[in-house]
């Protein structure tokens, strides 16, 4: 399969999640049922910034995680048949803050699909400011489409 790069618009077509929840302003690189990288610049525009926290201003980091299962959620959304599906977190492990992420950074986000059986996927991502680690997450992702026929009458 070939990489694939989506620009913020091409993103809607493929996840659900919408302005101001949409934590990714372009998907340079998926890899289908593999990997994907893109970022999200941020300003003072974004809405959390004004309440996290005032006289200190950063992203929080869950949202960072947000961020980071919404590009891997992309690794699952454009193979065959699944453009446009609703997929939700299901476990979160291994989560880890390293620094502040703040007005003017460019989170670069990427996603690995560690394995992806009966629409459970496991996965791995980290959160980059230039080119430091300032988030990472192991966690799991479901595919309730997939996971349907899978169930017993």
């Amino acid at each position: 399969m070939k990489n694939i790069f989506l620009s913020n618009k091409e993103i809607l077509e493929y996840q659900k999640n919408r302005f101001p929840y949409l934590m990714i302003d372009v998907a340079e690189t998926i890899v289908p049922g593999k990997s994907s990288k893109g970022f999200k610049n941020l300003t003072a525009n974004d809405w959390f910034f004004k309440c996290h926290f005032p006289g200190d201003p950063n992203m929080p980091g869950l949202l960072q995680i947000e961020a980071i299962v919404q590009m891997a959620s992309l690794i699952i959304l454009t193979l065959p048949n699944n453009k446009g599906k609703v997929m939700y977190l299901s476990k979160l492990s291994k989560s880890l803050f390293k620094k502040k992420v703040l007005i003017g950074d460019k989170l670069d986000i990427s996603a690995e699909l560690k394995s992806f059986k009966r629409g459970v996927g496991s996965f791995y991502g980290k959160a980059m400011v230039r080119k430091k680690k300032v988030s990472e997450a192991d966690f799991e992702l479901i595919l309730p489409d997939e996971i349907e026929k899978y169930k017993l009458s």
